[in-house]
């Protein structure tokens, strides 16, 4: 089976910390213009449609699709049915209406940027969201008895004190979702952040500290009965996110939108980055794969995992 990855590279504004694809849109027709190009991109796969049984529609930040430009996408893909559909939200554009679209296509996982409870952290990664926001979205999509709620976290954030974090796990916990990712900040070139660390007015926290906020994120959500099942991912039993399970277990998955990559058919495929390039021809390079590419990607996304490296993974891809 395989997985699909559909990418929406829209932001209403950039977080300081993101060097994702993304774009502040124009205006609507630059959406709608992108949209009529992926859904072409999506269509080319139609081959593929029966053996999909995952579909992660990321960013960016989906969630800021109108209904209309929402339901566009989610028709052009109603001939797959997979087991697992993730879409990303962000809390301050989610509406009760598209929470109901979502369910109305068959959408069963929603993963929240929430990144910190903390208001001074959260305007200091220029996110637009408040804890209100996050707990108002939460209790929504619960009331439409969507199976499976994920948030994303950020640790190792500069000012974040031990204390702090241990109020965004407990905050976590109180949510009573299924899945939590949390993930150090990394120091990424093409950010906000990376400029101020140029000009020194980006200190980041020391290892020593990044390393005891990162025992200290897994021993408070397995004692909640989450199990760390992936370096930066933690869920309760039967909650695991299938999508990026393929991706740590070298499934195929097709990566189809601005800058997305894929594997399938045994290569690595990487589609255009800039917006016209990808309207005209999405598919920028597609690279076979030699037994020794697969063996060195076995043993690093089998080392992410907690349960480790596959050694029936290294022999069916070794001989």
């Amino acid at each position: 089976m395989k997985g699909l990855y559909v990418h929406i590279p829209f932001c209403e504004s950039i977080c300081h910390y993101c060097d994702f694809v993304k774009r502040v849109p124009k205006n609507n027709q630059m959406i709608d213009d992108y949209l009529q190009a992926l859904v072409r991109e999506i269509a080319s796969y139609e081959a593929h449609f029966d053996t999909i049984d995952t579909i992660y529609i990321g960013g960016g930040t989906p969630s800021m699709l109108s209904v209309d430009q929402l339901a566009f996408l989610f028709e052009s893909l109603k001939p797959i049915r997979p087991v697992e559909y993730t879409i990303e939200v962000n809390p301050e554009s989610y509406t009760k209406a598209k929470g109901d679209l979502f369910v109305r296509y068959g959408i069963n996982r929603v993963s929240l940027g929430v990144q910190t409870f903390h208001g001074g952290l959260l305007q200091y990664l220029n996110r637009k969201h408040t804890e209100q926001m996050v707990i108002d979205t939460v209790q929504h999509l619960k009331t439409l008895n969507l199976p499976h709620i994920s948030i994303d976290l950020i640790y190792a954030i500069p000012g974040q004190t031990m204390a702090d974090l241990d109020t965004a796990l407990n905050k976590a916990v109180a949510l009573d979702i299924g899945h939590v990712s949390c993930y150090s900040l990394i120091l990424e070139e093409k950010t906000a952040f990376y400029q101020q660390f140029l000009q020194h007015r980006f200190q980041p926290l020391e290892e020593d500290l990044e390393a005891e906020m990162y025992q200290h994120v897994s021993k408070t959500l397995t004692r909640h009965g989450f199990e760390h099942y992936e370096i930066s991912n933690f869920a309760r039993p039967g909650q695991q996110s299938r999508h990026n399970l393929l991706y740590w277990s070298l499934g195929e998955y097709i990566g189809t939108g601005l800058g997305a990559h894929g594997f399938i058919g045994g290569h690595r495929t990487q589609n255009q980055r800039l917006f016209k390039d990808y309207v005209n021809q999405p598919l920028a390079a597609s690279v076979k794969q030699t037994s020794a590419d697969l063996l060195s990607d076995a043993m690093i996304f089998g080392l992410r995992k907690i349960e480790g490296v596959s050694l029936q993974m290294i022999k069916d891809v070794h001989g």
